[in-house]
């Protein structure tokens, strides 16, 4: 049997050749070589295009088959992949992703009876998928009972079922047996509806289509409190009107064969490789090209692949008038960033500020993307809108109130600062980034010592292998003359974070205090090496470090009018 998803054999093969694609398909092997390189890359493109070269002058080899089928369904090609399947399995050679090309086509082609004969045992895909696919093309033959049977015996293996009851449910809302499938979701005090967002919306609009509006608007405040994005608040104002939804989730047998693989595709998503959710994902936007939500998927992975162009063309792909556009054009931005291109990034966003003036998460997210490129201004205007339109109280107003706090002290704002900081530790008491920053701004300004102490003792505590929260920890101590205390705790900052410009450079001060002067003087030198020449907002200042190094950390104080160096407290 072929394996699919064969990452150790492209590990390998990514380790023996370094060198570039275009130059590696100039080779004896470059094609094959070139693939497997590319495949390990998540470089689908380029992937299909030297596998399909070298399976073109080696066309019986079954490997170079799967891995061209394999990449040519991680681009969404599934009648591309699908004469290469239909030979592989003509050979008898098993391959999963042949599999789930040869049973999307015939779903596609409402073909029940050839999906029915296939035999798991040399066919399959896997108990879960098997088991669904069976019920749902059961159901699609018109032998409803049997269907019913199929979905509860899937539902009888170990951890299956919670999907099997939630795609019963779907199929009898297809049936128009709202009662039953109601009765589905009522189990188990209502969790199945908390599965996933769909699951909740396909629970709202079967109590709608029972007249029950108020219930369903209890399920999906239940499910997202009243954190709702522009789709669920079109759902929730339709209900709170008095409007019956249609139930719309799944309205056919191939929809409800795409919602399989979707659902599937989404639960793998960090439980698996995202190249392995990826080909899930993308069956279910072959099979039902208006599933949105597939696309959101789909998108997002590749993002995590770092298939940045094809994450932005993905997204790309849902209308403008779809009720989900703005989470779409808020991930396109997002892939914009992740590649580099941040002006692009912010003028997507700028954009969707016009077309959905009172939305949080755009101002949320302009405001990120301007304090990352280090405009701070921008960043507390924008941080400032997504404030005043979120619901006072709501989930995430501490991290508005902790990005703004820092985009004022960055603007050596400390009065605005510090009050945003206050507040978001108010709301979120035990944060430890909040604790941390707001600590390590007392101590910079030799503020309020004992209780940044506190606050960063807290934060250690709460996050033990952060660097920074370590870093913070010894440089508070340094600064309230306790260096031997200050020595350890630096240490493990500097071997958690041993390339840090700042945390080597703090070591050196620490080392210095303790009359550790050669050593503080290594570690200096460290720093100095990893500054980046780019870097001009870093807390490690180059040109102080050189002086420290010519004249001594005693010296340096003294000609900056800063406090002298306590007695040393501890050992050399």
């Amino acid at each position: 049997m072929i394996k699919a998803f064969s990452k150790a054999a492209a590990l390998a093969a990514a380790l023996s050749v370094a060198l570039p694609l275009p130059l590696l398909a100039q080779s004896a092997s470059g094609s094959y070589l070139a693939g497997r390189q590319a495949l390990f890359l998540s470089d689908f493109d380029a992937a299909a295009t030297y596998y399909s070269r070298a399976l073109a002058r080696d066309r019986g080899n079954a490997q170079l088959m799967d891995s061209v089928v394999l990449a040519q369904l991680a681009l969404g090609q599934v009648d591309r992949a699908l004469p290469v399947a239909e030979v592989l399995e003509a050979r008898g050679v098993r391959s999963q992703v042949a599999g789930m090309v040869i049973v999307s086509n015939l779903i596609a082609a409402k073909d029940y009876k050839a999906l029915l004969a296939r035999d798991p045992e040399t066919q399959g895909i896997g108990p879960l998928v098997d088991g669904l696919v069976k019920a749902w093309a059961l159901l699609g033959s018109g032998d409803e009972k049997a269907a019913m049977a199929e979905f509860d015996a899937v539902a009888s293996g170990n951890g299956l079922r919670s999907f099997a009851m939630y795609h019963k449910a779907l199929a009898l809302a297809t049936t128009g047996d709202y009662e039953a499938a109601e009765a589905i979701f009522v189990e188990g005090n209502g969790g199945l509806a908390r599965m996933s967002r769909r699951a909740a919306i396909a629970r709202a609009e079967i109590l709608s289509q029972l007249g029950k509006n108020e219930m369903a608007l209890e399920v999906l405040t239940e499910a997202f409190n009243t954190s709702y994005d522009p789709g669920l608040t079109s759902i929730a104002d339709k209900l709170a009107a008095g409007e019956t939804l249609p139930f719309d989730v799944v309205t056919s047998v191939t929809e409800g064969l795409a919602e399989v693989f979707f659902s599937i595709g989404q639960a793998l998503m960090g439980e698996s490789s995202d190249d392995y959710a990826l080909v899930y994902a993308r069956i279910a936007g072959y099979l039902r090209p208006g599933h949105i939500d597939a696309l959101l998927l789909s998108a997002e992975l590749l993002d995590n692949l770092k298939q940045f162009d094809l994450a932005v063309a993905t997204y790309r792909q849902v209308p403008a008038d779809s009720p989900d556009h703005s989470a779409a054009e808020l991930g396109r931005a997002e892939a914009l960033r992740r590649s580099a291109k941040p002006d692009a990034a912010i003028e997507v966003l700028e954009r969707l500020s016009q077309d959905y003036p009172t939305l949080p998460l755009v101002y949320s997210a302009l405001g990120d993307l301007y304090r990352q490129q280090e405009k701070y201004a921008a960043a507390v205007g924008a941080y400032d809108k997504a404030i005043d339109y979120s619901e006072e109280g709501s989930a995430g107003e501490w991290f508005l109130l902790y990005a703004r706090g820092i985009s004022h002290e960055r603007l050596k704002e400390w009065d605005s600062a510090e009050a945003d900081l206050r507040r978001a530790l108010d709301l979120n008491p035990d944060q430890p980034q909040v604790l941390n920053y707001l600590g390590y701004s007392l101590v910079e300004r030799r503020e309020k010592l004992d209780e940044a102490l506190g606050m960063i003792e807290r934060a250690v505590a709460a996050r033990p292998d952060s660097g920074y929260i370590v870093d913070s920890l010894g440089w508070v101590q340094y600064r309230m003359g306790r260096y031997a205390e200050a020595v350890g705790n630096m240490e493990k900052a500097v071997e958690l974070m041993p390339v840090d410009p700042v945390v080597n450079d703090h070591l050196g001060d620490v080392f210095w205090a303790v009359g550790r002067h050669r050593e503080a003087q290594f570690q200096w030198k460290r720093a100095l090496s990893f500054i980046k020449p780019d870097d001009t907002d870093g807390e490690a200042n180059p040109d102080r470090i050189r002086r420290k190094l010519e004249v001594g950390l005693d010296k340096v104080l003294a000609e900056e009018g800063a406090p002298p160096l306590k007695v040393a407290n501890g050992g050399n």
